[in-house]
């Protein structure tokens, strides 16, 4: 292949013959190359030229071609052929190779379908459609006959054997024909026996461990709909799928995604088509299948009924997420399908009228009251789209209010949910022609009115600076209204607090009349009404709520504030049992309600559920502790019947006595079963209210986090800080389930990058100074005693925050700051922040011995060594006031260096060298400012500090340490050089001999060597032994060899200055007076290293051969190492005879 891709072989005809044949023969080697040989002919064959492939290759491959039905690769080969040489492979040819002039026909089928399957056995490893197929595909369009491929070889052939391969060929060959196929031939397909079988796999394969053909069918119909431009084929691909049911419940997904790629026309003709199948369903166009669990429980079922109303489920549904996908629309279409879905929520209708275009269509089955129910849950959805959903359409005012970020509005620049409460006004003054679900009271229908009026008056007031005020109220009371539709006994309360908040809010009467003992404020109102909202299981109200917020916070009180934070308190009890259990059950409604398919399935499994809760009954009544009032009853019942056995008489109970008995415990413990029952309910009851109060604190954190970003430099945001630090220290500290992990989570999120590390903060602090200070010190207070390091971070965090709102708020008239802060003093934090060292003076001096940790008591050493040097500190007090700020400082010092333990501790140690350098500092100021401190208990702690094993021990803690004592005037001891000792002669240790020592080598017989020749050892005046040269081998003393005793190197060179002076020097041990001497020491030398040599030689002779190979290196580096001795002493000699 690599030689055909270079284009050699296309020049040379006969090279291309050779690796053909070769090729061919490497084929029946299938089980080795597998299919390779015949993957690179067909490789081959779709690159070659037309003229090559019918001189040179048709002659060769002819074998191939007329045996095309024995193999898939060779049908592969001639299907190749046939569609890249069609002027080659013409009717009359293929007639002449295998008797046929087309390859897809009634006599070929058969061959065809075990061709198929061989091919998609094949393939099973590789899950991709084999090459053969998609070229049979093209084949049978090209000849025509695709009608008799699909139906006989693909529908009827290949699905008579139910395997996985084959199916999943099948499936694969659908999703490549989409593209291919026309009109006719799209809609022939989609509803054939194919399909159907996709649709059981889909909804038996729901197990997350079968495997899925859905996503690889939706990349093919994502395929289709991107490169087709044909509206009518767009549209027939969508109700295809869409009319594939499953007991009236499409297959494919409600938010299909595919969705995104119709054009416009495509998009409105489906909805047109999913309204048309809402009002009037067709059953009979869906192609409609149930399985085999669902056939046995359909029996005392209405199916039709059931089918229809899963079916208006999906289109509902359906309906909502193509508001939501991202596919191109138009405002109209947009608000077509709000107003469809509002409708046939809330509304039915009694006769047509062309003012309502909803009823124009009557419904062939009308709506009960769960389907209703389901539908105004979707619209509520809907509605939370709508009020996230991106401006709408191609105009310049579009585009304006594109590029400001509004979401929520059409291209007027009204709400959407405003267009719906005009078009719901209108629906409820046509009561002639259509009729509410739930109709209106006439409170109701007045709260109603009055919701318009002030909408609308809000509307006329248009002031920039109250626009964001005006924006809110009008979205909240149109929230408001709509949910009257909905929860009308509910909403009516709010919303009559709302409109008369909204009257005091903008009325100027209001405004004038504020009196002392006056009703609270519109914004706290408003607070309360939003916590009430938040407390419902809503997205939409959650995120209306955040915004309303938003836009409300900059009037925000004091109180209004505390509404929300008393919500957060953990230690405050709240009072919201019964709005709680309201939630839950509202909430079991909904689910109730949007979980209506799959029923069937759903009861097996609540059956399985219901056997595991008996399971857990049973355990639960085994772990239950005894209760005694129950056993003494138990007893009183037995001894009542006598069936305890205290009598002695062997008399037993009669019948009547016995059932009497027998009753009497049933009734027993039937009473103490309700009991128990009624204990776990009262156990399950509170759980479920922990975890629906803690949803509801989650919600309300949002609203801090809205006001931390929305007002950052609200001086309220000072009274948040510690209601957060007290959520995170209680969550530390309670259960670790998943909500309370999540609830700490955001609680730290919004506290530290919300709060502690905002960009903006308060700029108005000058009334809010000295609080501040009083603040600061408390946190650090809290923090410095925290045992929790991770909460106590937290506290420093805020402790810093505070920190840097006041030093961007210094004030000229401030004394600790009379020149403003140079690029240098913001390198440290106690140079960064003067204006606080003054305040945190004690609170630094305290902590010296207070602090909680050692490590903490060092830092206390250290901040306060860099703070006491600042001249601003200085200047900002008395004399009287520094002096007895050193006086305090020293006394801490004092009682922190009282260490009754050694200092092991890493962090005792880092401790006492902080305190050292302090105290450096301190008695340095004492002594040069002349102060009048008392330091006799410092002297006493310093002298016993130095008893301490860590202080002589370590270099550093040592030297800090005489440093502080010079300014007691203590001088650090010299240490006495200890006086060199005679070294006495060690005896060697005794070893296991290994073999036999030279006599040369004893010490003995060296010693006997030397006095032979005349000259004995002569003892110096330390009392060595002779001169280095005649000591053993390894017997140097550690003094000699570090060169601090006689015999090292430096004491020769002394020795030899004196003997070339002709003297020397006394009781040196040197056995010579002058140079003569000298000489004829060395001369005794080298008899006796020559002897040493002859007596080794001898006893080499008289060791094993083993050891003595063994021992040949080691001698011969002796020898060499006794050579270079000789040289050395042989320069000395000349040097003593010159």
């Amino acid at each position: 292949m690599a030689l055909f891709q270079s284009g050699r072989l296309v020049k040379d005809q006969k090279a291309l013959l050779e690796s053909i044949q070769l090729l061919q023969q490497l084929a029946h080697h299938q089980t080795h190359l597998r299919d390779l040989p015949s993957k690179t002919l067909v490789d081959i064959l779709s690159e070659v030229p037309e003229t090559v492939f019918e001189e040179v290759l048709f002659g060769i491959l002819q074998a191939d071609l007329t045996s095309a039905f024995k193999s898939p690769e060779n049908l592969h080969l001639l299907l190749v052929g046939m569609q890249k040489f069609p002027g080659v492979l013409k009717p009359k040819k293929l007639k002449k190779l295998f008797g046929s002039p087309t390859i897809v026909n009634e006599e070929n089928i058969p061959r065809l379908v075990e061709l198929l399957e061989s091919a998609a056995k094949s393939e099973k490893k590789d899950k991709k459609l084999p090459s053969v197929g998609l070229d049979l595909l093209q084949v049978s369009l090209k000849e025509g006959a695709f009608e008799l491929f699909w139906n006989e070889a693909v529908e009827n052939g290949l699905f008579k054997e139910k395997s996985g391969p084959v199916s999943y060929m099948c499936y694969r060959l659908l999703g490549s024909a989409l593209p291919l196929l026309s009109l006719d031939q799209l809609q022939m397909v989609l509803k054939g026996r194919v399909m159907q079988h996709y649709g059981e796999h889909v909804v038996t394969t729901q197990l997350p461990d079968r495997f899925k053909f859905a996503p690889e069918m939706e990349a093919y119909v994502d395929k289709f709909l991107t490169s087709c431009d044909d509206p009518e084929r767009q549209l027939a691909m969508m109700i295809g799928f869409s009319t594939l049911t499953n007991q009236g419940y499409p297959v494919v997904p409600s938010v299909w995604r595919v969705v995104r790629h119709l054009q416009p026309v495509a998009l409105q003709k489906y909805v047109d088509w999913l309204k048309d199948m809402f009002l009037k369903p067709d059953l009979d166009c869906c192609l409609d299948f149930s399985t085999n669990r669902q056939k046995q429980n359909q029996e005392n079922k209405n199916i039709a009924q059931h089918k229809i109303a899963r079916l208006r489920k999906w289109i509902i549904h359906r309906l909502m997420s193509i508001v939501e996908s991202p596919v191109k629309k138009e405002e109209s279409l947009v608000m077509d399908i709000s107003r469809f879905c509002f409708f046939h929520a809330f509304f039915e209708t009694k006769k047509k009228t062309s003012q309502i275009p909803e009823t124009n269509v009557l419904i062939s089955e009308p709506l009960d009251e769960q389907a209703h129910s389901l539908a105004a849950n979707y619209f509520f959805g809907l509605l939370q789209t709508l009020n996230t959903l991106t401006v709408l359409g191609d105009t310049t005012e579009a585009a304006a209010l594109r590029e400001k970020h509004i979401h929520g509005v059409t291209a007027d620049g009204k709400l959407w949910i405003f267009h719906l409460v005009e078009y719901a006004s209108e629906l409820l003054s046509s009561e002639k022609y259509v009729k509410a679900v739930k109709p209106f009271t006439k409170e109701q229908r007045d709260a109603w009115e009055r919701t318009l009026q002030s909408v609308k008056n809000l509307q006329k007031k248009k002031s920039k600076s109250d626009s964001a005020k005006h924006f809110a109220f009008q979205q909240l009371l149109l929230l408001m209204a709509i949910h009257l539709f909905k929860n009308p006994s509910e909403t009516m309360d709010l919303l009559s607090d709302l409109l008369n908040c909204t009257e005091r809010a903008f009325s100027k009467e209001a405004k004038k009349k504020k009196t002392e003992n006056a009703e609270p404020e519109w914004v706290e109102v408003i607070v309360e009404i939003l916590l009430s909202l938040l407390a419902q299981p809503s997205l939409l109200i959650r995120r209306i709520s955040n915004s309303v917020f938003g836009r409300i916070c900059p009037n925000l009180t004091k109180k209004g504030l505390q509404l929300i934070l008393d919500v957060l308190d953990p230690y405050q009890d709240q009072d919201e049992e019964s709005a709680v259990v309201v939630v839950e059950e509202s909430e079991k409604k909904i689910k109730s309600e949007q979980d209506m398919d799959d029923d069937d399935d759903e009861s097996e499994d609540s059956s399985d559920d219901g056997d595991s809760e008996e399971e857990n009954d049973s355990e639960d009544e085994k772990n239950e502790e005894v209760d005694e009032d129950f056993r003494s009853q138990l007893i009183n019942v037995l001894q009542a019947g006598n069936a305890l056995g205290e009598d002695e008489s062997d008399e037993e109970l009669d019948d009547e006595a016995m059932m009497a008995l027998d009753k009497n415990i049933s009734a027993l413990f039937a009473e103490q079963q309700k009991r128990i029952q009624a204990k776990k309910d009262e156990k399950d009851r509170i759980r479920k209210e922990k975890i629906l109060r803690r949803d509801f604190k989650i919600k309300v954190l949002d609203l801090v986090e809205v006001f931390l970003s929305k007002q950052p430099e609200n001086p309220l945001v000072f009274d948040i800080i510690e209601p957060l630090l007290q959520v995170i220290e209680q969550c530390m500290s309670s259960d670790s389930d998943k909500q309370e992990v999540d609830f700490l989570q955001k609680t730290a999120h919004i506290f530290t990058n919300s709060l502690c590390r905002a960009k903006q903060y308060c700029k108005r602090v000058d009334v809010l100074q000295d609080d501040l200070h009083t603040f600061v010190e408390r946190l650090v207070k809290k923090a410095c005693k925290h045992t929790d390091s991770s909460v106590a971070l937290y506290y420093f965090s805020a402790s810093l925050y505070l920190l840097k709102v006041l030093k961007g708020n210094v004030s000229d008239k401030s004394p600790a700051l009379p020149v403003p802060l140079s690029k240098k003093q913001t390198n440290t934090i106690p140079q960064a922040c003067q204006i606080m060292c003054k305040p945190l003076i004690d609170i630094l001096v305290k902590s010296i011995t207070a602090g909680a940790r050692q490590h903490q008591q060092a830092q206390a050493c250290l901040l306060l060594q860099k703070v006491l040097p600042l001249r601003e500190l200085k200047l900002s007090t008395t004399k009287e006031e520094w002096e007895e700020l050193i006086r305090e400082s020293i006394s801490q010092v004092t009682e922190s260096l009282k260490v009754p333990d050694k200092l092991r501790v890493k962090a005792e140690k880092e401790k006492v060298a902080r305190s050292l350098e302090l105290l450096n500092f301190l008695l340095k100021t004492v002594t040069q400012q002349k102060l009048h401190v008392e330091l006799m208990e410092l002297d006493k702690v310093l002298v016993a500090l130095s008893q301490q094993e860590g202080i002589g021990k370590s270099a550093r803690l040592d030297s800090l340490y005489w440093n502080v004592m010079r300014w007691l005037n203590y001088t650090k001891p010299k240490k006495e050089k200890t006086a060199n000792k005679p070294v006495q002669e060690a005896e060697p240790p005794k070893r296991k001999k290994k073999g036999f020592l030279p006599e040369t080598k004893k010490r003995k017989n060296r010693k006997k060597a030397v006095r032979e020749n005349g000259a004995a050892p002569v003892a110096n005046e330390d009392g060595d032994s002779a001169a280095p040269e005649e000591q053993p081998l390894g017997t140097e003393t550690p003094e000699q060899k570090d060169n601090r005793l006689p015999g090292s190197k430096k004491h020769k060179k002394q020795n030899r200055g004196v003997r070339e002076n002709g003297v020397a020097a006394e009781g040196s041990g040197n056995g010579t007076v002058n140079g003569e001497d000298a000489v004829a020491g060395k001369k005794r030398k080298k008899k006796r290293n020559r002897k040493r040599k002859g007596d080794v030689g001898n006893e080499a002779e008289q060791i094993p051969a083993a050891k003595k190979a063994k021992g040949d290196v080691n001698q011969e580096t002796k020898q060499k190492q006794g050579k270079a001795k000789k040289k050395r002493k042989e320069k000395k000699s000349a040097v003593l005879q010159e």
